[in-house]
């Protein structure tokens, strides 16, 4: 397992769905800027299917910005997945799509009314796409923390056989606590056969104060990206806060003996941006 913490920043995706918080290109280009001098690995530009104001964001930042991985977000339906593919196509190999669908049983039953196996079937049919369309794939199961143990990892296992490349738990409603949290990283390492031929990453919320605490306790418990926001901003009450969690790892390196490569010198005028801007 790399000892690399990946630094996977949404704060112009996720970030963006703070109330007040919307931006429009000329803003999005200055922080995907300052992002980039930052250091972060990868930069999730937007929702491309959305609109075509986030469509033309996310090929823009794709097109001008180097250096960092750009990924689109796109729900498990083939016409998001084409729209993703088609605006981090001026990345090259360094674009990336996000693929997300539900898992949890409250989700199963009121948001899409399916059963289990139609949840696998749409998630592999949906990261089959997404590789056939770009190198680099991620799998989210939206609301993962609340999803049975043994039916995520049956869909983790579904994602990464379909081609996914970084594996996604997400804490969608902030509802996790960081044992429990880890646990089931820890659960998923152990009970997932193919586990080890993706990475596994962390998206924490912060409606109970916990997203930079469960992001740390996943990390310890085996996950290699982490998910968050500058500022912490997001939906609700926020996301994960990266410079918190940065910090964290860099000041406790003789806790966690991980790799951070992120320009520390710049968290703080990424962080006056973000608050200028939004």
């Amino acid at each position: 397992m790399s000892d690399q913490i990946i630094i996977f920043d949404t704060t112009l995706r996720d970030g963006e769905q703070c109330p007040g918080a919307s931006m429009n290109l000329r803003e999005k280009m200055e922080i995907a800027r300052q992002l980039a001098r930052v250091n972060v690995d990868v930069i999730e530009a937007g929702f491309p299917i959305i609109s075509d104001g986030d469509f033309e964001a996310v090929q823009t930042i794709a097109t001008e910005i180097k250096g960092p991985i750009i990924c689109g977000l796109a729900r498990c339906v083939a016409k998001d997945i084409e729209a993703a593919a088609a605006a981090v196509k001026p990345a090259g190999e360094r674009g990336r799509v996000h693929v997300f669908l539900a898992t949890s049983a409250i989700h199963r039953e009121f948001k899409l009314k399916k059963a289990m196996d139609e949840i696998i079937r749409l998630a592999r049919e949906g990261v089959t796409l997404a590789k056939s369309l770009t190198r680099d794939v991620e799998f989210s199961p939206e609301d993962g923390s609340r999803t049975e143990p043994e039916f995520l990892a049956r869909v983790v296992q579904a994602g990464i056989e379909a081609g996914a490349t970084t594996i996604n738990i997400p804490d969608t409603v902030g509802y996790a606590v960081p044992e429990q949290y880890a646990a089931l990283i820890t659960y998923l390492r152990s009970n997932v056969k193919n586990i080890d031929d993706a990475i596994l990453s962390v998206h924490c919320h912060d409606d109970l104060g916990l997203a930079v605490a469960n992001s740390l306790a996943a990390i310890k418990a085996g996950a290699r990206q982490v998910e968050g926001t500058f500022n912490g901003i997001g939906e609700r009450a926020g996301n994960c806060a990266l410079e918190e969690a940065v910090m964290a790892l860099k000041t406790r390196k003789d806790y966690f003996d991980l790799e951070v490569g992120i320009d520390t010198q710049q968290i703080v005028a990424a962080s006056r941006l973000v608050s200028q801007i939004t």
